[in-house]
């Protein structure tokens, strides 16, 4: 149920990123209760029932962690440098039409001025929009791994009595 954010409602990704974090920790609650009172509960040495779900722990954890680190090392590589960029380039025209503002001689020269730097402002603030959803989007990507196993797990140790 991801969302994309607007203008209007910048905090949609946010409040979606907040809303798939606590499902997931609700989830791990349960797979965690459930897993512990297994191995406290478990046979020494333990049933291959029990082995193949202590394996499947540590396997699910370290296929989510490497899919964690793909995705964000394969965006925070292409994206973040160019909107890197974009944000550099923004503040310098933002502080360029600030000093040209300054420098105005007349009224006319500081009203065309000061309209130019409302544009530059304007597409400051976009760009700070568009880095925060870049953001959540990039955390949303990253939770989802790590959500999908949690949820999955405990819809399947749920069942099991």
């Amino acid at each position: 149920m991801t969302r994309t954010s607007t203008l209007s409602n910048p905090f949609a990704l946010w409040t979606d990123l907040a809303l798939q974090t606590s499902s997931m920790m609700m989830a791990s609650a349960q797979v965690i209760q459930h897993r512990t009172l297994r191995m406290m509960n478990a046979s020494t040495p333990p049933s291959p029932r029990d082995t193949a779900e202590f394996t499947l722990m540590g396997q699910e954890k370290l296929a989510a962690a490497t899919e964690v680190l793909q995705g964000v090392t394969t965006r925070a590589m292409t994206h973040d440098v160019q909107a890197g960029m974009k944000i550099m380039k923004d503040m310098t025209a933002v502080q360029a039409d600030l000093f040209s503002l300054a420098s105005a001689r007349t009224v006319a020269q500081a009203m065309a001025r000061n309209e130019k730097l409302g544009r530059s402002l304007k597409r400051a603030g976009l760009t700070a929009a568009t880095l925060s959803d870049h953001t959540a989007t990039m955390a949303l990507r990253a939770l989802k791994p790590i959500r999908s196993r949690a949820m999955a797990n405990a819809k399947r140790l749920g069942k099991l009595k």
